[in-house]
């Protein structure tokens, strides 16, 4: 168990390979309570997150769509990156990181007050967040809850669905197929026991990281923080410059663009594992780990970095591992999704 954004956590509950392996293969289940759910409400809400998100929320028109995007600072950095579901026009649902709950929620309080926006801001600490995560996960949560099984049976990957007092989307953080279900949290353990002993593996936090790294998937204050423009991070296809809306952040977007390239490493030597903050030489200049794992899929390092904006995937490139410089090429993440290796691993 260790600290994370003021939760105790578990890195892991048994083997780490085995529970990164389970979700690739079969059937994981996380428990993502910390996550904060935010209902935005009131005649105003959708006009108000046109203004706080730098992607289009009008591209929300489908109950139960969602749409993944970042809150900016004026300067362009990023606040947090939150994923948006659409219920109704008086009602859309955000859920944010962590550690940035309490920021995000003040930021978007500000915001509220600044815009005079009629909407109404409403932490759920009574819901709980349990993601069901890998290629058998919906056939065993419907052998789990059969009661679900019509309303989600079609449901589409990036929507989610109100059935009683649950929530149930088809979203996840690991590149691999599933659910990610909201539920009253006075039941969460319950619905955790019934899930497990219909063949969910429990996973902590070290396969979530492996997963997510492996799917290109960033993780806020490492890839990216209010230091950092979506840009540089490889977001930028969560930001819309193109309509005439404006949002915080947009002019600084606009007349900086993009400095870096946001790329992945497969590391091509024994020796080492790639890890954040290491300085990986180019023939471009220098560049900088973001994320590094050893990936249980493509049984090497992997990473994301920031390198110079004229480094293009199939370059090779040298990492300082232990004041060694090792070899790497660059890729275009996802380095896996859906079970399948994306990229070349030699």
């Amino acid at each position: 168990m260790v600290d994370f954004g003021g939760w105790d956590m578990p890195v892991n509950y048994g083997s780490q390979i085995e529970e990164h392996h389970a979700v690739r293969r079969d059937a994981g289940i996380f428990d993502v309570s910390h996550m904060q759910v935010v209902d935005v409400e009131g005649p105003g809400a959708r006009a108000f997150l046109r203004l706080a998100l730098a992607n289009n929320v009008d591209r929300l028109s489908v109950a139960g769509k969602a749409l993944y995007s970042c809150m900016l600072t004026e300067e362009g950095g990023v606040v947090d990156d939150l994923i948006v579901y659409f219920f109704r026009e008086e009602w859309f649902r955000i859920v944010v990181n962590a550690g940035t709950a309490e920021k995000d929620i003040a930021w978007l309080s500000r915001l509220r007050e600044k815009a005079g926006a009629e909407v109404r801001l409403t932490p759920r600490r009574d819901l709980a967040i349990l993601a069901l995560q890998g290629p058998k996960a919906r056939e065993k949560f419907w052998a789990s809850f059969p009661a679900f099984h019509p309303a989600t049976k079609d449901l589409n990957s990036f929507s989610a669905v109100l059935a009683g007092d649950w929530m149930i989307a088809r979203t996840g953080y690991t590149g691999e197929d599933g659910f990610e279900i909201v539920v009253p949290a006075s039941i969460a353990p319950d619905v955790w026991k019934t899930l497990t002993a219909n063949g969910f593996r429990p996973a902590g936090l070290g396969a979530r990281d492996t997963l997510r790294l492996e799917a290109g998937m960033n993780l806020y204050g490492q890839d990216m923080d209010e230091n950092v423009s979506p840009l540089d991070a490889g977001l930028g296809w969560t930001v819309d410059l193109r309509s005439p809306r404006n949002f915080i952040g947009k002019d600084a977007l606009e007349s900086r663009g993009n400095g870096t390239a946001f790329a992945g490493l497969v590391l091509l030597e024994s020796g080492g594992v790639l890890r954040a903050h290491q300085k990986v030489s180019t023939d471009g200049g220098e560049g900088e780990i973001t994320s590094g794992t050893f990936s249980p899929t493509l049984q090497k390092s992997i990473a994301l970095a920031r390198l110079p904006r004229s480094i293009s995937a199939g370059a090779l490139v040298h990492v300082r591992v232990r004041d060694k410089p090792l070899g790497a090429r660059v890729v275009k993440p996802p380095f896996v999704r859906h079970g399948k290796i994306l990229v070349p691993v030699e």
